[in-house]
């Protein structure tokens, strides 16, 4: 274990180099250990009710942050080193050698030359566990080394080399590791074989590489793989992120609280869906102005959720929270959440446009606080490892952190507008499509379902950040989107909110605030759209429906719709043009807008909202 002077960002030691990932940092080959290594002293606590509710009992805790060139007492991050195997560039030599000195951790050979990280690794397929590949052993093994006895028994252990052999190409035919005293040498050709591993009588540990052995632990019997030391599947991290908002109850609990509290409802339920029970529910219903169906069914206990989500309880609880803030007008409350609420009705537009937009919020003041949850390694629908493996992380884990504040821009939607929409026969075919493709994908279920109003929103958002980079004064990566659009919740939720996503600052230039302005975000809407309207990629990206990763997104490409993985909640997935503009005989939610547009201009309308 070394304690290094790290250059990694706040934000990159929580993902992609968090708990669990393999990271290069001055020239070694390291891997982060869990939170149980931490040095509690040097990662304050981080706060957020919210967030530990939904995860259950724990801490939150922030990494230390950049350490620099300072003394021996600042903050630092442990890590091991992995791989351990090396070889010297100088002289081949391949060895696990470590050493100090002069009172500091050496990083070369004794020859002088410097050592460099093997290439592979080994990763359970299943287990999210990772290894060093034993290259002594792998190196004896094999057809070959089965019939003679001087390979089978060989311990020269300082002997082995690893080599580069002229005149066999650039591939992997062209590496081969050597053992000088008996002569045999294998090829990395054979490493990366089906079943390579398993042919040799290798093993998984079954844990990870800075955890000790215990023999009281059960043996790991899922297949080891040879992978490339710095291949993105080595690890999947898993984080979630909450907004620190005060709870708000959603708009159904205080209905449900309304109709309980009516001099009626015991009536109603006396009744027990009865005769009279229809027509008590309608006086009910009439006094509170509620469906008549919403009363029938509190009466009937159907008011309680069934889906225990995490993220999706969060976000119900965002929702109600923006929503009262909208209602509100200027937000004279201060604190870390701070919405001014605005209303499109005295707003000039595209009436195809301002009338599907039931508010819009300027987010002066936010909080968000994201944590780790854990990993994966070699596939999404591995075993997830939790980022405490200490004694106690069952009962109390330490979860790392960290907490940004920054500025947006929220929007609502009119609900009733985007129902109609989304019941249209085409529309639903479009987006079944998706929906299919995640329901054959085991992992895919992580995922929000990819209902027509989630594609739609989710794909504005995606043309809104790609417009807001160019006039709000942060770059492309330093925004974040996050979606609300379920149709299957007590409180329908239709809205994006794009923040400002830099972990490493304190405070906001106010860019995307200045232009939550009705008057100047309907021109920016109107000119993301224009932007979306003709990709560099057509005719061949507005044609095709299978595209991005797993062939999760319809008419999206990097040309037209997708942004940096770390602004986007569902890593690019789940994206489609048609269904926001329309197209192919698919009607768009904001299909007309451009038409609109383009005619108002064509009549010579001077009005810059008309603009593109």
């Amino acid at each position: 274990m070394e304690k290094i002077r790290h250059d990694l960002r706040l934000s990159e030691t929580i993902t992609p180099f968090g708990v669990g990932a393999i990271v290069d940092v001055r020239g070694e080959s390291l891997i982060a250990p869990d939170t149980s290594w931490w040095d509690k002293k040097y990662c304050p606590e981080i706060s957020c009710e919210r967030l530990l509710a939904r995860l259950g009992p724990g801490t939150l805790r922030q990494p230390p942050t950049h350490a620099g060139h300072a003394g021996k007492d600042t903050a630092a991050l442990l890590y091991w080193r992995f791989p351990a195997w090396r070889f010297c560039e100088r002289c081949s030599k391949l060895s696990k050698m470590t050493g100090k000195r002069h009172g500091k951790w050496s990083n070369t050979c004794e020859c002088g030359g410097l050592l460099v990280p093997m290439r592979y690794i080994a990763i359970c397929e299943q287990g999210s566990h990772a290894q060093d590949v034993p290259w002594f052993q792998w190196a004896h093994r094999g057809r070959e080394a089965a019939l003679d006895d001087a390979v089978r028994f060989c311990q020269s252990y300082k002997e082995l080399r690893f080599e580069r052999l002229s005149g066999q190409g650039e591939g992997l035919a062209s590496l081969r590791v050597k053992c000088y005293g008996c002569g045999h040498a294998r090829s990395l050709a054979e490493l990366v074989t089906k079943d390579a591993l398993q042919r040799d009588g290798l093993h998984c540990a079954g844990r990870q590489p800075w955890e000790p052995k215990d023999p009281t632990k059960k043996p790991c019997n899922h297949r080891l793989v040879a992978v490339q030391r710095g291949a993105t599947g080595n690890y999947i991290a898993e984080r979630i992120s909450a907004l620190d908002i005060p709870e708000e109850r959603p708009q159904s609990a205080e209905i449900a609280d309304k109709v309980r509290g009516h001099d009626y409802f015991k009536r109603l339920v006396a009744d027990n869906g009865g005769p009279q029970a229809e027509m008590i529910a309608g006086w009910i219903a009439d006094e509170l102005g509620v469906a008549p169906k919403t009363v029938l069914e509190i009466a009937a206990g159907g008011d309680v959720p069934d889906d225990d989500d995490v993220l999706l309880d969060l976000k119900d609880g965002e929702w109600a929270a923006f929503l009262k803030k909208l209602d509100s007008g200027r937000d004279r409350t201060g604190g870390d959440f701070v919405v001014d609420g605005w209303s499109l009705k005295t707003t000039s537009g595209p009436e195809s446009l301002v009338s599907r937009i039931a508010g819009v919020g300027q987010v002066h003041r936010v909080r968000e606080v994201t944590a780790l949850r854990g990993f994966r390694r070699y596939s999404a629908e591995a075993d997830r490892i939790t980022a405490d493996l200490g004694v106690n992380h069952q009962k109390f884990p330490t979860y790392p952190a960290m907490e940004m504040f920054g500025e947006g821009i929220f929007l609502r939607f009119d609900e009733d507008k985007l129902a109609q929409w989304e019941t249209q026969p085409g529309v639903q075919a479009r987006a079944g499509i998706l929906l299919k493709r995640r329901a054959g994908i085991a992992w895919a279920d992580r995922l929000d379902v990819p209902e027509p109003r989630y594609i739609a929103l989710h794909t504005l958002s995606h043309l809104l950040i790609r417009r807001l980079a160019y006039a709000s004064g942060y770059a492309s990566a330093s925004l974040q989107e996050r979606i609300y659009a379920n149709s299957d919740r007590k409180d329908k939720t239709a809205g994006i909110l794009i923040f400002t996503a830099a972990g490493d600052v304190q405070g906001t230039l106010g860019g995307l605030v200045r232009l939550g302005r009705p008057e100047k975000l309907i021109p920016l809407l109107v000119s993301a759209l224009d932007d979306a309207d003709v990709c560099s990629n057509d005719p061949v990206c507005i044609e095709r429906d299978k595209q991005g990763s797993s062939q999760l997104n319809l008419s999206a490409c990097h040309g037209c719709s997708l942004v940096s993985e770390t602004s986007c909640e569902t890593g690019n997935r789940l994206l489609d043009r048609q269904l926001l503009l329309g197209g192919g005989g698919v009607v768009g939610f904001l299909d007309g807008v451009l038409a609109e547009v383009r005619q108002a201009t064509g009549a010579g309308r001077e009005d810059p909202v008309f603009r593109l």
